[in-house]
């Protein structure tokens, strides 16, 4: 099912992505210098749609990377709260183990119903 939905996506994607290419395939002048428009010294030239799909990925990891660190406390929080629980969880075995040992006075006081003694 999930390759089904993956090809559901990606083939149209693609298909979009191929057509948006061909249509928008002539060239414009990137300029990198903002005072000489005319003839600058920083500048190259690329098809329309290599400008706008490098633009478009850019945004993309510039909105990925601003997410990413603005979850650094939730990622932290997250590390703790899997510290605190391999702790508790090695504890819990430690208990379990010590009360498992035959001739324990704490063993067999666990094991007597309340209000008995095991004498």
């Amino acid at each position: 099912m999930r390759k089904f939905l993956n090809i559901l996506l990606w083939v149209p994607l693609g298909v979009i992505f191929v057509v948006f290419a061909v249509a928008n395939r002539h060239l414009v002048t990137v300029s990198i210098d903002p005072f000489n428009s005319s003839d600058p010294s920083l500048g190259f030239s690329l098809p329309l749609f290599a400008v706008i799909i490098v633009f478009a990925l850019l945004g993309v990891l510039a909105g990925g990377s601003a997410t990413w660190i603005r979850q650094r406390r939730w990622r932290r929080a997250a590390r703790q709260f899997e510290a605190d629980a391999q702790q508790l969880r090695t504890q819990l075995a430690d208990l379990r183990a010590r009360t498992m040992m035959p001739g324990r006075r704490d063993a067999e006081r666990l094991a007597a119903p309340h209000g008995t003694t095991a004498e």
